[in-house]
Formats: structure tokens, C-alpha cells, sequence
């Protein structure tokens, strides 16, 4: 037999080896278990979902004090957020300049009780 052929059987062996074997149908208790996975993920996505809507995090509305913007960002959206000084300093650039940034962040402002301060009026005016 010359050193590069392959016999018959040895054909057959290798391609037999190459098959993928035939699927078992899955039984009764591999079908219970993939339920029992498939609805213990249905339940986690439903409660981080009614999670997410319910308590969305600690930067959730601007109120009292905290200023929490959302602008667009390279990545999706960004969130910022600042409380007392930085606060203040955020609302006030904000209503200086006219910006996209400036006109997201001013109603945000003014929900934390932050708005412009009004312009002195005009000396000697009594109210």
C-alpha cells in the first residue's frame, strides 16, 4: 500500500469522527430545569426593571439644593450632578451663557431653587 493512501476503513474512521452525534431529545426533567432557569431570569429582569422605574438612584431629580442635568456625551448620555457650592456655580454659568449645555441645565435649576439672580434694579426705586 503506498504511504500517502488511505485504506477504506481508515477513511470512514476519520470521517465518522468528523460527524457531530445526533442531539438526545431532552427529557422530562431537562425541559423542567430550563423552565425553572428561563422564569428565575423572567423574575430578576422584571424586578430590576421595576427597580430601575421605581427608586431611579440617589441623582434622580434636582431638588433642594442639587442640580442632576443629563446631556448628550461621546458615549450616550452624561449625567451630572452637584449639590451646595458646585451647585450654585453650575446654575449660575448656566444662566450667564447661552450654550446647549447652559439651556438643559437652567430648568434643572430652577426645580432645585436655584434660578438667576434677579438684576438690581434701578437705584433710588422703591418696590
Amino acid at each position: 500500500m503506498p504511504s500517502g493512501s488511505l485504506s477504506a476503513y481508515d477513511r470512514t474512521v476519520m470521517y465518522r469522527k468528523t460527524q457531530q452525534p445526533l442531539a438526545e431529545p431532552l427529557t422530562r426533567r431537562d425541559k423542567r430545569g430550563i423552565a425553572i432557569v428561563a422564569a428565575l431570569l423572567l423574575v430578576g429582569f422584571a424586578g430590576l426593571g421595576i427597580w430601575a422605574a421605581v427608586r431611579p438612584g440617589e441623582y434622580g431629580q434636582s431638588r433642594d439644593g442639587c442640580v442632576t442635568v443629563t446631556a448628550p456625551s461621546s458615549t450616550g448620555g452624561g449625567l451630572l450632578h452637584a449639590c451646595g457650592a458646585g451647585a450654585r456655580a453650575m446654575c449660575h454659568a448656566a444662566f450667564i451663557h447661552d450654550d446647549n449645555l447652559s439651556l438643559l441645565t437652567r430648568p434643572q435649576c430652577r426645580l432645585a431653587g436655584l434660578g438667576p439672580v434677579p438684576a438690581p434694579g434701578p437705584s433710588g426705586a422703591t418696590p
